[in-house]
Order: structure tokens, then C-alpha cells, then sequence
């Protein structure tokens, strides 16, 4: 049984209406509420499709790595070199496979010789007659290191 007090009070509320202007009220407060989180997942969402594909991989703390740009010497089309950008967790991938190197530089190039031989060897080169040449590194401006 509620006090008296309060059926007074509820009763004042039904008369003026006020009961339903406060369900109104606490009703637009819930959707406010889920109007701001639509609004923060459609943020999110909008975030992430603007992420390049390296940075999706980074927050999905995922391996990633990718050729930029294949560059050939026009004087001598047997040499040039691949341009190829990665992030953290490739070459954390590449050191748990046994690739080792002082920098992560070393630990891909190292990866990435080891993929270029086997490649040639499954095209039927002899990869053990094969001289490798020279391997040239300069960091350029960018931050990035050119090997070639």
C-alpha cells in the first residue's frame, strides 16, 4: 500500500498530465541515448574505411606487408629493385619463424631473398650457380630504406 502522501502526489501528476510528460521525457532521453551511439558506431565505421590497408592490419595487430613498387635499372633490365613497406607484427611473424636480423630491415630482406630464390628455383633456375649481386641500402627522406 503507498503512503498517502504519495498517492496525493501521483494523483496531482495524472490531472496535469505531468505523468505523461515525464514518460515523454524519460522517452527522449532513450533515444537520445541510442541516437549518440548510431551516431558513434557510424564514426567508427567511417574511421576504419578510411584506414589504408597496412593500418587495419596494425590495429587488427594482424601481418601485413606489400610490394609498393617494382622498379627496373632501363640501362640493365637485370637489376632493380622491389620497393616494400610492412608493419610490426610481419616481421614479429617472420622472427618467430626463425628469420633473424639486428633490424627489421635485415630480418625482411632476409625473408624476402629467401622468397625470391625459392621462387626462382620452382621456375627451374639454378639458384645454387646463380650470383646474387650486390644489395645496396640507402634510407631515404621519407624514412623508408631503398634497397636495390
Amino acid at each position: 500500500m503507498e503512503p498517502k502522501g504519495k498517492n496525493m502526489k501521483n494523483y496531482i501528476k495524472k490531472i496535469l498530465g505531468l505523468d505523461k510528460i515525464e514518460n515523454n521525457l524519460m522517452e527522449a532521453e532513450l533515444l537520445k541515448v541510442e541516437a549518440q551511439a548510431a551516431l558513434d558506431r557510424a564514426k567508427e565505421v567511417e574511421r576504419i574505411a578510411n584506414l589504408s590497408p597496412k593500418e587495419l592490419a596494425t590495429e587488427k595487430k594482424e601481418p601485413w606487408v606489400a610490394v609498393l613498387e617494382t622498379h627496373v635499372n632501363k640501362e640493365n633490365v637485370r637489376n632493380g629493385f622491389f620497393e616494400l613497406d610492412w608493419n610490426e607484427y610481419f616481421v614479429v611473424q617472420l622472427r618467430g619463424a626463425g628469420y633473424t636480423g639486428t633490424t627489421d630491415e635485415e630480418v625482411v630482406d632476409q625473408w624476402f631473398q629467401e622468397l625470391c630464390r625459392n621462387v626462382g628455383a620452382e621456375s627451374g633456375v639454378d639458384m645454387e650457380r646463380r650470383g646474387s649481386g650486390f644489395v645496396n641500402r640507402a634510407l631515404r627522406d621519407d624514412g623508408r630504406t631503398e634497397v636495390s
